[in-house]
């Protein structure tokens, strides 16, 4: 990676796997990080790795075909790709392990998202947060389950693994994964409280009318 744009964006992509390192959204080499910065040219965080803990020097590149051009890529490279040709104004794509979210993956297995209608900033900010069918990591299944979804959602729980959000650039991309674990953190402690109240039907209709306006941009 000789150019500045390719060692700026490696740095960054450093900074934000420590961001959700100390968040707890990241533990041990779990998670990975992605940013296109060509036509064809993706630099992907590494396989095996610590993220908390990487250097710039460390960040691997790959193409659109998925052929590994710079270093080891991440072994989840396919579902990376798969976002990237599905959802033509991703730029960063983050991949981490929020405990909240996945802990309602695993134990509302009926739930089709997280329950939008409680809260409308998750309206607002993502229009519905859904729950992705499980797919076995590292395949290209995991690539597949995405499709469904793409590209009008920019926030996705991955059922019994983990999260995934992309934006159209590299801080967007952060929001989303921190608007999944904090809205799946405070809908937890609510049913631990005294159960989910959707709001009024009359109000979540406005929001949705309400986003149309504001656009797909995670806020």
């Amino acid at each position: 990676m000789t150019s500045l744009k390719a060692q700026k964006v490696a740095t960054d992509i450093v900074e934000i796997c420590a961001r959700l390192h100390r968040r707890n959204m990241l533990a041990a080499a779990d998670g990975n990080i992605s940013y296109r910065i060509s036509d064809d040219e993706i630099l992907i965080t590494p396989s095996g790795i610590a993220k908390g803990f990487m250097n710039a020097d460390q960040i691997s590149v790959i193409n659109l075909k998925g052929e590994v051009l710079v270093g080891k890529p991440s072994s989840e490279r396919l579902m990376h790709l798969e976002v990237f040709k599905s959802s033509t104004k991703a730029k960063a794509i983050i991949h981490a392990h929020p405990p909240t979210a996945i802990a309602w993956s695993i134990a509302q297995p009926e739930l089709k998202k997280l329950p939008s209608d409680c809260l409308s900033e998750v309206i607002l900010a993502t229009g519905d947060i859904p729950f992705v069918p499980y797919a076995r990591p590292g395949t290209q299944q995991m690539g597949d389950v995405l499709k469904e979804f793409l590209p009008q959602h920019r926030a996705l729980i991955l059922r019994n693994h983990g999260a995934i959000a992309w934006g159209e650039d590299m801080d967007e991309a952060y929001r989303g994964m921190e608007r999944i674990e904090h809205s799946a953190e405070i809908l937890f402690k609510a049913k631990q409280l005294g159960g989910l109240h959707p709001l009024p039907a009359e109000e979540i209709k406005y929001l949705y009318e309400l986003r149309k306006t504001i656009g797909d941009i995670l806020l």
